[in-house]
């Protein structure tokens, strides 16, 4: 078993490397910031974990995907709303908790000499809130009705056109949302992590930063292939009638 990660050095430093290496930590229970300074190897001897099987955990966390990237304009209008559901807003509900704790610990050990972090949480929690009122409207109304749109005929909120108006509201909840991604990145100086702070900020930045990176990807899909398509769709099924 082969790895270019070094099991003496210390899991602190790992971290301060790649901060999604905290990811493997957290899983493991290895503590990574107040415990930073131990070797992988005596961190994992602690915990009854074999250091060089962690080793490769580490590294195939950094590692890009081998999948690909979904085709999401190849897909029909049913799979596109159920891999957004399945993709999408599973991160979202896997992530947001982690997140939401990193930012809480990183309030209490830094508020002080980054009053920033403040503003940050704030923020966060608010994009929290929005975003899983955002999740439920789509999955309850919204996406039923783009699946009916590849079923028998019109949505069943009835009446032509009347899907755009819910789709409307879901694209003015996408610029609020998108409004506090650029808050992140603008009170985090694109996500740097200042000299004094824990790994456990390092790994805060790194996680706001996968946020932004798969909510683009998330509204991406929605904004710019599954609304026009069914709104199109709509329009079509409309005609016939």
């Amino acid at each position: 078993m082969n790895t270019t990660v070094n099991t003496s050095t210390s899991v602190g430093e790992l971290v301060a490397q790649k901060p999604s290496r905290a990811r493997v930590f957290e899983k493991m229970g290895i503590d990574y910031c107040c415990g930073g300074k131990k070797p992988l190897a005596e961190a994992c001897t602690e915990k009854g974990l074999d250091a060089r099987t962690v080793a490769v955990m580490l590294e195939a966390a950094e590692s890009p995907s081998i999948e690909p990237l979904a085709d999401a304009k190849s897909m029909s209008l049913t799979n596109l709303a159920d891999h957004i559901q399945a993709t999408h807003h599973a991160y979202l509900r896997r992530e947001l908790p982690r997140v939401d704790a990193l930012v809480r610990k990183v309030v209490n050990a830094h508020e002080r000499n980054h009053p920033e972090v403040v503003e940050v949480q704030r923020i966060f929690l608010e994009f929290c809130g929005e975003i899983a009122s955002h999740m439920v409207k789509e999955e309850q109304i919204l996406f039923p009705a783009i699946r009916a749109l590849d079923g028998s005929g019109l949505p069943s909120m009835g009446g032509c056109g009347s899907i755009a108006s819910p789709i409307r509201q879901m694209e003015a909840e996408h610029e609020v949302a998108g409004d506090a991604l650029a808050s992140f990145r603008a009170l985090t100086n694109d996500y740097t992590a200042p000299p004094d702070v824990c790994n456990t900020y390092r790994a805060m930045l790194d996680a706001l930063e996968d946020l932004e990176k798969d909510m683009h990807q998330h509204v991406h899909k929605e904004n710019n292939i599954l609304f026009p398509r069914a709104i199109e769709r709509e329009a079509a099924v409309c005609t016939r009638a």
